[in-house]
């Protein structure tokens, strides 16, 4: 039987990560013990005060939760990015929250693009997180993919930008601390960004969701950006507080915008549970757990980067995120060297699963226990 199916699905494929799960399952069938790098999940525990909230949330009878969000919820999130950004937000007109950042990421092109007025095309990353560009295929934009590499500090080359592709931007998305080369920015491309897009007529998204997981000093935000009537924000409780599963995050962004989410998002019906957004408030208004999760990736970090640097494994980038960026050794792509370590049942992800521009490297992502990183690195000593 013949059913009708958008031919997006067709275009973009399977998602990487569904292989990875593919190749990590036959290798778990011949009895090898699978150490999991692969995907970005944490598996920290999520603090106990946290947990607490949640369950204390939960009542008798609870209504659909409101696109808008809670006041308290929104006013601890305004108050969460004064103390780290010293930014002042409205958490009346300037934030909504999300179900996590994902649904937020892959829907916002639907709310932004306007081909009526020539508006059709999206700018991201590459090798990078696929959401963004997936959603704004499915929006029926035309997706430019600007790469990220090595010589450029894995910023984008925005001089390479042609006029008409700025003309025809709608949206331009970026995303640091980077997934997946662990890359930080400097202010000083949110100000150049901010510029274009003010003079382009376009918004600024960056995608924050690792803001907090740095290693020496605290990355900016686009939210410092001189100039942020055209810069959108998102970012989330799932890697800062270990908190995937409940699925919270935010938007900050100009009243215009942050007015257009709110008549977006009743539609899709994607406003967090409200015992989850009790759980949040907990949650942003603490940094001691924060603290405890970087010390905890620092030391799992530790112990991997001295196992590739014995074996004279590069690490690029990976100046922040739970993630590492390791450059393959010449003459191995990165899908045989993430294949040569999975048959030792060291499971990472192949640089170019995340975009052209990954060729040549694997991406570690830091969340197996920590006793399982040193057996993970006792492997690598053998393998490489």
């Amino acid at each position: 039987m013949t059913v009708p199916r958008s031919p997006i699905l067709d275009e973009l494929g399977t998602y990487p990560f569904a292989r990875l799960d593919e190749a990590k399952r036959r290798v778990a069938e011949r009895g090898v013990r699978v150490i999991d790098f692969g995907m970005g999940d944490p598996r920290e525990p999520t603090a106990a005060f946290i947990r607490e909230a949640l369950v204390a949330g939960v009542r008798e009878t609870m209504g659909y939760p409101r696109a808008q969000g809670l006041p308290e919820l929104r006013e601890a999130i305004a108050a969460w990015c004064g103390r780290r950004f010293g930014v002042v937000l409205d958490p009346e007109r300037e934030l909504i929250p999300t179900l996590g950042a994902k649904e937020a990421i892959f829907a916002f092109a639907q709310v932004v693009l306007d081909p009526s007025r020539g508006k059709d095309l999206v700018l991201t990353t590459e090798p990078g997180y696929p959401v963004a560009a997936r959603g704004a295929r499915f929006a029926g934009a035309e997706v430019v993919q600007l790469p990220l590499l090595e010589r450029n500090d894995f910023l984008p080359d925005l001089a390479t930008v042609d006029a008409n592709v700025w003309r025809r931007a709608a949206l331009v998305w970026v995303n640091y601390p980077n997934n997946p080369t662990c890359a930080t920015a400097p202010l000083g491309l949110y100000e150049r960004l901010a510029a274009l897009a003010a003079e382009h007529d376009f918004l600024v998204a960056s995608d924050e969701a690792y803001s907090e997981l740095w290693f020496d000093e605290p990355p900016v935000s686009a939210l410092q950006a001189s100039n942020r009537e055209r810069v959108v924000v998102f970012n989330s409780l799932s890697k800062r507080s270990s908190m995937t599963g409940y699925r919270s995050g935010f938007v900050a962004a100009s009243p215009d915008v942050i007015a257009a989410l709110r008549l977006y998002r009743p539609t899709v019906g994607t406003a967090p549970q409200e015992f989850v957004q009790r759980a949040a408030i907990s949650a942003w208004g603490d940094e001691e757990h924060v603290r405890e999760a970087r010390e905890r990736y620092g030391r799992k970090r530790a112990v991997l980067l001295g196992a590739l640097e014995r074996r004279g494994l590069r690490v690029a980038g990976s100046r922040a995120t739970m993630y590492l960026w390791v450059e393959a050794p010449v003459g191995e792509t990165s899908k045989q060297l993430a294949t040569r370590l999975l048959e030792r049942g060291v499971v990472v992800a192949p640089g170019a699963y995340l975009g052209p521009s990954g060729e040549g490297y694997v991406r570690f992502a830091l969340v197996p226990t920590e006793e399982e990183c040193r057996l993970a690195a006792e492997i690598l000593e053998e393998a490489l």
